[in-house]
């Protein structure tokens, strides 16, 4: 078998026997590798995986430091992680048809070329507009590096632990947050911003040295670019990048103030159904309506989306409250570590334990466990510090390492049961529910807590009258801590209102997190209720498909 340089790309070199031949469309097949080969898949495939997703978590939680190098808003910054999600929700949809058409050598190596030189290219133009365009080329670049990174997992297992390869590599881009927080702050100080981007360069270079120097076997091509798909394509991308970025940056440009929220959604709205109905016309379609109207498909993304809702709440709400007490990454460093080490434990715990009759399972407990730290979480306080949430969280990055893979596996499952042209359709289902499930969620979340504080504000407000002895005798503590430094009794008073101000807000955001957290609990519980249905539904069905099998063998 040809196993690097041309040779690999040559059809004609190798040809694999009918075992070895993947069910999915434009992947290579998967032939025996030893042990040491597939050493190095595993580590070819954990180094892009990991690669995909790292930079682009290192800059979203790195955004203050960008905003101050860039001079920018802090509506404007968020165009960066925006711009991410906009170009990477639709880009499998295009890529499987070009990897099945062009080959996986020429597929990986142009879009990972492509990376590279244009976060480069943003090293010597450091510009606004330039580093929307590094984010936006990353998206595309991290839906390939997590397509490459499966297919080298894939070649690392043998056929009988194949199953938990898939979730491993599924499963690992969780660990990408928690670890771009462990990064030293000083590191990506205003001044030395290239540190971040150098990172970046570096880990696009690593991953086209590797999957360069250990080639995956030949894939065999197949026309699969229809003229039409390049105008459904550009419809419907542009029309999900519109809803993007209204969710996106909804909440930081308030949804009824910025005058281009309105229209960007008004396109959303015209531009996805022309696509979809476009698609239902075809008798090839690059989205496969049908199917994805079915009953069971869309109490997948339903699914899917809530949990991917509630999860969320690892960004909204416990970093966020963290962020309104005062705490930095600095502080907050260990607790990350603490996030990221029981992601690792869930990833693993969920390999090891994956049921392919039984895919639902993991989903419920990633639920369960879910608003269990919510409830916990919702007992916060103003004197709340970052080992407070130590169990709460460790909760939930276990959860969202449980949940990824059999989410994946389930679309899979039925998207292969009615044969390949379905998973471009699956593809494109996947990376919607997931990117815009996390939009929507954080979008949903940070505008219920901000609407929440405004009530507990008004409410503790309405409450403090200037008559209180217990309000006077606050304000008179406040004015005398500025008794050495202000000799004019109007500014300590004036000093000491603002204190009060200031404290007011900060206990109104406390209670607007604890709203917070137990609203995404309340929705895990419904979520579990509804799920709970028809997921034992379809086990009762896979049980007894099973015992019927076996009686007929007998």
């Amino acid at each position: 078998m040809a196993t690097n340089g041309a040779e690999a790309e040559d059809r004609d070199a190798w040809q694999p026997a009918p075992h070895e031949r993947s069910p999915i469309p434009g992947s290579p097949p998967t032939p025996w590798h030893p042990l040491s080969r597939r050493i190095a898949y595993f580590s070819v495939a954990v180094l892009v995986v990991i690669s995909g997703s790292l930079g682009n978590a290192i800059v979203t939680a790195n955004l203050t430091t960008l905003q101050g190098s860039l001079g920018l808003y802090s509506a404007e910054i968020q165009w960066l992680p925006t711009a991410y999600v906009m170009t990477n929700v639709c880009a499998n949809m295009v890529l499987i048809k070009f990897r099945q058409q062009f080959g996986i050598r020429l597929f990986t190596q142009i879009f990972l070329i492509a990376f590279a030189l244009t976060t480069a290219s943003h090293l010597l133009v450091h510009s606004f507009a330039s580093a929307v365009a590094v984010r936006a080329i990353s998206g595309i670049a991290a839906a390939a590096c997590s397509t490459v990174g499966l297919l080298y997992m894939v070649q690392a297992w043998t056929p009988e632990h194949r199953l938990k390869g898939i979730v491993l590599a599924v499963s690992l881009p969780q660990i990408a947050v928690p670890l771009a927080r462990l990064f030293p702050s000083e590191a990506f100080e205003p001044d030395r911003w290239q540190t971040m981007y150098l990172f970046e360069l570096g880990l696009a270079l690593f991953c086209l040295a590797g999957v360069r120097l250990l080639v995956l076997p030949p894939v065999e091509r197949m026309k699969a670019f229809e003229p039409l798909d390049f105008v459904t394509f550009p419809i419907f991308a542009v029309g999900i990048a519109l809803l993007c970025a209204v969710l996106g940056l909804g909440r930081s440009v308030w949804w009824f103030e910025a005058p281009w929220v309105a229209p960007a959604l008004i396109g959303a709205i015209v531009l996805i159904p022309i696509a979809v109905v476009i698609e239902h016309n075809r008798s090839n379609p690059l989205l496969n309506t049908r199917w994805l109207g079915s009953g069971d498909i869309v109490r997948f993304a339903l699914v899917s989306i809530l949990t991917r809702v509630v999860l969320s709440e690892q960004s909204i709400g416990a970093s966020g409250l963290l962020t309104v007490l005062g705490m930095g990454n600095d502080q907050m460093r260990m607790l990350y570590l603490v996030v990221l080490l029981a992601t690792l434990a869930g990833i693993v715990i969920g390999a090891l334990t994956i049921d392919p009759n039984f895919l639902g399972g993991p989903i419920l407990v990633a639920l369960a466990l879910i608003c269990v730290g919510a409830l916990i979480d919702s007992g916060s306080t103003s004197l709340t510090r970052p080992h407070d949430f130590y169990f709460s969280q460790a909760l939930m990055g276990f959860a969202s390492a449980l949940f990824i893979g059999p989410a994946l596996l389930i679309g899979l499952t039925r998207a292969l049961k009615e044969g390949p042209t379905h998973f471009v359709s699956f593809s494109a289902l996947f990376g919607i529910t997931q990117n815009l499930g996390g939009l929507f969620g954080s979008a949903m979340l940070g505008t219920f807590q901000v609407i929440r504080e405004h009530a507990h504000n008004n409410a503790i407000v309405a409450q403090l009258a200037d008559g209180d002895p217990l309000v006077a005798q606050r304000l008179q503590q406040y004015a005398a801590a500025y008794g050495r430094v202000l000799i004019d009794p109007a500014l300590r008073q004036a000093e000491s209102a603002a204190i009060l101000t200031q404290t007011v807000t900060r206990e109104a955001n406390v209670l607007a997190y604890n709203d917070t957290f137990l609203l995404v609990a309340a929705i895990a519980a419904a979520t579990i209720v509804w799920a709970s249905f028809h997921i034992f539904r379809i086990r009762r069905e896979n049980l007894r498909r099973a015992a019927e099998q076996q009686a007929g063998a007998s």
